[in-house]
């Protein structure tokens, strides 16, 4: 038996990977657009989220205190820096500096989250595994082409 291609195997596979071309040409010039699109969307999340905390601090540290069981951190603590978090690094993310920090960053912010919460609807955390798993791929792939650290300072 040989194991050799036939020609027309062999011109098959070429066609289909000349039709194949333009669709990935078309693709590869969407990443930096879907990558930008991405960060809006999950930074506005987290902002809007955090200016929430920030308008009603009284009520931001008892939710941290009563509703929220945050693991190794006082209550006031954990509100800070997840007010923090949720106000500095979607700002970040959004502008493309320190890209992949950021979205890690606010995928640990996401994950305590949904650990903290004693009980999460189906739906909540289907949104939560969205964002996640679009700060997953901020972190891995980075911010794509359009960011102030590949433009300005030659990093991905």
């Amino acid at each position: 038996m040989s194991t050799t291609p036939t020609p027309f195997f062999t011109a098959l596979i070429e066609s289909i990977l000349r039709a194949w071309m333009p669709l990935r040409k078309l693709l590869d010039a969407l990443q930096s657009p879907a990558l930008l699109a991405a960060r809006v969307y999950v930074a506005w999340v987290f902002f809007a989220s955090g200016l929430t905390k920030i308008r009603d601090w009284g009520t931001t540290v008892a939710l941290f205190t009563d509703e929220y069981k945050v693991p190794l951190l006082p209550p006031a603590l954990a509100a800070f820096m997840g007010t923090a978090g949720g106000l500095i690094l979607p700002v970040l993310l959004v502008i493309g500096l320190a890209t992949r920090f950021s979205a890690l960053g606010l995928f640990v912010v996401n994950a305590v989250a949904v650990i903290a919460l004693q009980e999460i609807a189906p739906a909540a955390l289907q949104q939560h595994l969205l964002w996640g798993a679009l700060l997953a791929a901020i972190a891995i792939f980075g911010g794509g082409k359009w960011t102030v650290e590949r433009r300005f300072l030659n990093c991905a």
